[in-house]
């Protein structure tokens, strides 16, 4: 199997991980396999778990030398995770994807592809999965996700249909250039448009979770969406987009 260069990786992917033990190194070998003969790196950055999901992956990087552990001294939630991943980041095409394996690093392929595609237009940043024809989720989840979607797509018109979906590439400088909040990472399609990039999505593939459960109800869910919406609805408000910048 290639390895990255360490000094100037092309792709960095960036999972956030809670309480995954069992699922991480698992997931970090479907990675590498998926990205073979790519420039990249992996990055897990451990939100202060309390089961061995650190120890896991340190001891994998002994078999995957482009493997990198962040830890965070406190527990800050998926979207604190994301940032910081992306701070420590080192490749100018960044990639997320949640922990707990549900999403297929197979499809990593295909959202980098179309984000750097020779003629994508010049200000897209973003392409996201929207794994809504086969999501492994129970009815009321699948449900409680429609209605959330639905919600943000008609206040916020992202026309980003999942928006839950945790694979997606990004540019890194892109993303840089967000406001930063608690949940953030459910609305970057948003944000992103708000900073004047475009998105596009791609079909991507999901499976059941086989180890541990998830860290969210839907009605917790629901209650941060609607919040965080408005807030967002308020930062669209306030924007004010120069469509670029000339230097003379």
């Amino acid at each position: 199997m290639s390895q990255s260069s360490p000094k100037s990786p092309h792709i960095s992917v960036v999972v956030p991980a809670y309480n995954e033990a069992g699922n991480v190194v698992p997931l970090a070998r479907e990675i590498a396999e998926a990205l073979d003969g790519r420039s990249f790196e992996i990055l897990f950055v451990d939100d202060s778990s309390s089961d061995a999901t650190r120890q896991e992956l340190i001891d994998a990087k002994a078999d995957l030398p482009m493997l990198r552990v962040i830890a965070h001294r406190t527990n800050c939630g998926q979207s604190r995770s994301v940032r910081t991943g992306v701070m420590h980041a080192r490749g100018d095409i960044v990639c997320t994807l949640d922990g707990d394996g549900q999403n297929p690093p197979q499809d990593l392929p295909s959202v980098i592809d179309a984000l750097t595609r020779d003629d994508a237009p010049e200000n897209l940043a973003l392409v996201g999965g929207d794994r809504t024809a086969n999501r492994q989720d129970s009815a009321w989840k699948k449900f409680a996700s429609r209605a959330g979607n639905g919600l943000r797509q008609a206040m916020l018109n992202d026309n980003c249909a999942d928006t839950g979906c945790g694979l997606k590439a990004f540019k890194r400088s892109a993303y840089l250039q967000l406001p930063y909040f608690d949940h953030q990472h459910r609305f970057l399609p948003a944000l992103m448009i708000r900073e004047g990039f475009q998105c596009e999505f791609r079909p991507v593939t999901h499976r059941h979770r086989t180890i541990g459960t998830s860290k969210y109800t839907n009605f917790g869910r629901l209650f941060a969406s609607l919040t965080d919406i408005m807030g967002v609805m308020w930062l669209n408000s306030r924007a004010r987009n120069p469509r670029g910048s000339d230097e003379f």
